[in-house]
């Protein structure tokens, strides 16, 4: 004799109907926790060996007097302007535009650069995006769709040359009728 369950009786879906996700959930969250605690139970190497939860617990918390901040500045960013190197001639920052972060630093022992910039605009999205597809394209790149949209915003594209070496991918997010734009990517410069 099965044993009763405390589920309501599962009743047929309707053509094209989908489950209910919350038993989806609820399923995958009894999974993860059976996993973790099957983990945690565990030696890592062999009988009596502390678990990672167990070494985890006696770490050292740190000390209220230590500080997040490095000891040296930040050389490759900079809030509110546009960082040393950033490569304006490739990326042009709007007239109208107030830079918010900027960033551009030598990525390792390349010619390449990363380079990131956000701002705020009163421009509308598309004009935005064509500010700087002008630019890219006239610099070699090739605007490509972005493979998937991203929910909320306002608009995006994604630009690269060098047959994918160099990327730029742009965010543009639109409330109250401000836009904030995202720009990031690897570049190189005085191409």
């Amino acid at each position: 004799m099965p044993a009763p369950s405390s589920d309501r009786p599962a009743t047929p879906l309707p053509p094209g109907a989908r489950p209910h996700p919350v038993r989806f959930v609820a399923l995958a969250t009894g999974a993860v926790a059976a996993l973790l605690t099957i983990t945690a139970c565990t030696p890592a190497n062999g009988p009596g060996a502390p678990s990672a939860a167990a070494s985890s617990a006696t770490a050292p918390q740190p000390a209220p007097t230590e500080s997040l901040l490095t000891e040296s500045p930040d050389t490759h960013s900079s809030v509110g302007s546009l960082a040393a190197d950033f490569p304006v001639d490739l990326v042009p920052v709007p007239d109208d535009a107030e830079v918010l972060v900027s960033s551009a630093a030598r990525a390792g022992a390349t010619d390449l650069w990363d380079v990131s910039l956000n701002l705020r605009t009163a421009q509308d999205a598309a004009g935005l995006i064509d500010v700087y597809r002008q630019h890219l394209v006239a610099a070699g790149f090739v605007e490509t769709a972005p493979e998937h949209a991203e929910p909320g915003l306002a608009a995006q594209a994604t630009f690269s040359r060098s047959d994918g070496v160099e990327i730029l991918v742009i965010g543009v997010l639109d409330r109250d009728g401000v836009r904030t734009m995202t720009l990031g990517g690897r570049v190189r410069v005085g191409s």
